[in-house]
């Protein structure tokens, strides 16, 4: 009789166990998706069928804008009204991007201005210092890179450069852009929670602009998902964009980029898609108290998501208007 309780006890001990190691080895199976990589469960069977490794990358949103300068009305407007008083009226796009870029059109430094009250066409009255609270005011919108490659952010020299740069890293800005010193890293390359975009420079005022821009390309596309060349170029005020600058946009694309953004004519200029490739020649102003003329009191936002599951980019344009209160306003 106790041997045949024995054997019972014995026989349930091990089915026990066999359960108990059946229930381990299917346990970990039940798991629908591990680092990215999703998964189908066979109920049948009880077992788990990788079927596609897809990495789980959500689009990313950018803003770009045209020239920003916060110096002469600018500077005034921001010193009486606040500074968050001049993009008030875009808070809210601004928000809707994972991050806003432009053209910051001069140094952020600890000078006095000289433009302020300059008569107008004078040295002096080109000549740009911004005050650092443009930078926290850039930060607070949602503002996160900007570009330093154009023809007046060494207004006030290699020292004023160097100033910018400070401001901007103790702002939270990041910023990329050919500035004519020697042995500075041109490009930036950020990460979007994956995603990978890398922004480089054409700037047309400086030496060896081209030759580059190109070098700077070939440094970047095989680290990044997409690559922006944010362009300083062309002729102030004219409505369409020269041969040169479309001369030029062709061996940028061809070189690896997959949208241009253009700076510097203060006006909006056309848009062209190149080997299926987007170029906008000029955005345009921003932020700016050029008031003397129509085109020049008009601007571009170009909101661009780039989708790295689909390959592709797409754009969304707002015009905006600057107005002689010293604020942008969408249209």
């Amino acid at each position: 009789m106790n041997k045949i309780i024995i054997t019972i006890f014995a026989l349930s001990l091990t089915g026990i166990f066999l359960v108990f190691f059946a229930f381990q080895s299917v346990q970990p199976l039940k798991v629908l998706s591990i680092s990215n990589i999703k998964y189908q469960q066979d109920e049948k069977n009880m077992s788990v069928i990788a079927i596609n490794a897809i990495e789980d990358r959500e689009p990313v949103k950018i803003l770009f804008g045209g020239d920003m300068m916060f110096d002469r009305y600018i500077r005034q407007t921001g010193e009486n009204k606040g500074y968050g008083y001049i993009i008030s009226d875009m808070t809210e796009l601004f928000n809707e991007s994972d991050c806003v870029v432009a053209n910051l059109e001069g140094p952020v430094t600890k000078n006095d201005s000289v433009s302020v009250n300059s008569e107008f066409g004078s040295p002096d009255n080109y000549r740009f210092t911004f005050d650092s609270s443009s930078v926290q005011m850039l930060k607070d919108n949602n503002f996160c890179i900007v570009n330093l490659g154009n023809n007046h952010i060494g207004n006030f020299g290699v020292e004023g450069i160097a100033q910018t740069k400070n401001f901007m890293r103790a702002g939270g800005l990041y910023y990329f852009g050919d500035t004519g010193v020697e042995d500075e890293q041109r490009y930036f390359i950020q990460d979007f929670d994956g995603v990978k975009i890398a922004f480089i420079n054409y700037n047309q005022f400086v030496k060896n602009a081209l030759p580059n821009a190109l070098d700077d390309i070939q440094n970047v596309k095989d680290k990044s998902d997409f690559v922006v060349a944010y362009t300083h170029w062309g002729e102030e005020y004219k409505t369409s964009s020269r041969q040169n600058e479309q001369n030029i946009a062709h061996q940028i694309i061809d070189s690896g980029v997959d949208v241009i953004i253009g700076s510097h004519p203060h006006v909006i200029q056309e848009k062209e898609v190149y080997k299926g490739k987007t170029i906008y020649y000029s955005l345009g102003n921003f932020i700016f108290d050029q008031y003397f003329s129509e085109e020049t009191k008009q601007g571009l936002l170009v909101q661009t998501t780039f989708d790295t599951d689909k390959d592709t980019i797409t754009f969304e344009e707002h015009q905006v208007k600057l107005t002689p209160s010293g604020n942008t306003l969408l249209k």
